[in-house]
């Protein structure tokens, strides 16, 4: 039996905004799963006029297929008792790739405005909780994990963590 992604580890709960959008990923029909991502890819928000044509504060996401850049963004106050501040994540992708904009767009829905230690704990396997590993190639799931593997390393560099 092959596998087209990593086992998912149950315990690991995803944030709530992200697992809403798994939820609602799974309460559809296979097709409808694609008009889905189609409909992320239209909600992705275009970059702050500060980052457009700033190509050196974007970093390239090689996994993908198509050219996507993302940076992410800590707010300098601290938010809560947790000493923690929060995840501003920006993505540009371009538009005549719809699939690789719709993974852009549920991470950006799913963690923007979270805190950095909520960002670092989504679970590894997160991009497969989506039920598209029918719909997708396995190429495009894995650019969608390496822009998850991206954001939350410059979560950790930005943080101090690194």
């Amino acid at each position: 039996m092959s596998q087209t992604g990593p086992v998912t580890d149950e315990r690991a709960p995803l944030p709530p905004a992200l697992a809403e959008i798994a939820e609602d990923f799974s309460s559809v029909s296979q097709s409808d799963r694609l008009q889905l991502l189609l409909e992320f890819s239209d909600g992705l928000p275009p970059l702050p006029e500060r980052l457009a044509g700033e190509p050196d504060k974007l970093e390239r996401v090689d996994e993908c297929q198509s050219p996507v850049y993302l940076v992410v963004e800590l707010d300098d106050e601290v938010d809560g008792a947790a000493g923690d501040r929060t995840v501003h994540l920006h993505v540009q992708a371009p538009a005549e790739a719809p699939t690789t904009r719709g993974f852009a767009g549920i991470l950006h829905e799913g963690l923007d405005g979270l805190s950095a230690a909520e960002v670092l704990a989504v679970p590894d396997d997160a991009p497969y909780r989506f039920g598209l590993a029918e719909a997708v190639s396995p190429l495009r799931l894995r650019g969608m994990v390496g822009m998850l593997g991206r954001i939350k390393r410059q979560v950790r560099l930005k943080a101090g963590l690194l």
